[in-house]
């Protein structure tokens, strides 16, 4: 059995038991508690009502949030003619065709983001197992495969992040740092709540929220009233 210490032992103290915050009481709580020497990432969690297993339950997609992340992702572009020009124009860090997939597959991973265009993916699609289990293959459903590179590689360096249910019918995604300020993390966290509840699969039976917790990298979570996104 894990044992947590005296910092983080006392941080607990100060999350009462069985209460569930609202989410401008959750914000000001995790900041309050946080002590980490390293501006932690501040994550929210929500556990879902659906069954992933099947495909018409699947609750995945893509938002930009208002306020980033604290710090401009590592974008990746892999294009060719004309839209190498757009992908520098943009402001993508690395930019390639065929190159670029080779040097993955020699084990580069210097990136937090990639696109591709369409008549590029019978290349990227050599990349599968690489780039899966890291979350970072390319989809046309979160709009990283596409033509449109210069909104792609403008929205990801904006704050861009993607949601997606695990097996287990949860979905973590980040909404900020402890050193933002308490509006800044309400609004990336209540953007990012707002399109999971607006996603809800019509075939999701029961309540489709159940939990949501809300917790910064060392410090331990908090409760927030999921009745409020029930609905």
């Amino acid at each position: 059995m894990r044992r947590h210490g005296k910092k983080y032992r006392a941080a607990s103290e100060k999350v009462e038991a069985g209460r569930k915050y609202t989410l401008d009481e959750g914000v000001a709580k995790v900041k309050e508690i946080a002590f980490a020497k390293f501006d932690e990432t501040v994550e929210l969690t929500l556990w879902l009502g659906v069954d992933p297993r099947k495909a018409d339950q699947l609750v995945r997609g893509t938002i930009v949030l208002p306020h980033g992340l604290g710090k401009s992702k590592k974008v990746l572009v892999v294009a060719q003619g004309d839209k190498i020009r757009e992908a520098e124009e943009a402001g993508a860090d690395f930019i390639g065709g065929e190159d670029m997939v080779d040097k993955i597959k020699g084990g580069w991973l210097d990136f937090d983001a990639m696109i591709a265009t369409p008549d590029m993916m019978r290349l990227v699609g050599q990349l599968g197992k690489i780039l899966g289990p890291r979350g970072l293959m390319p989809n046309p459903k979160t709009g990283t495969v596409t033509f449109d590179v210069s909104t792609a590689v403008r929205e990801t360096k904006a704050g861009k992040v993607e949601y997606r249910v695990d097996k287990t019918g949860v979905i973590h995604v980040a909404v900020g740092k402890v050193s933002f300020d308490v509006d800044r993390i309400r609004e990336n966290a209540q953007v990012l709540i707002d399109a999971v509840v607006k996603a809800k699969p019509a075939t999701a039976k029961g309540k489709y929220v159940k939990k949501v917790n809300l917790a910064a990298t060392m410090s331990p979570g908090v409760l927030l009233d999921e009745a409020a996104y029930s609905k």
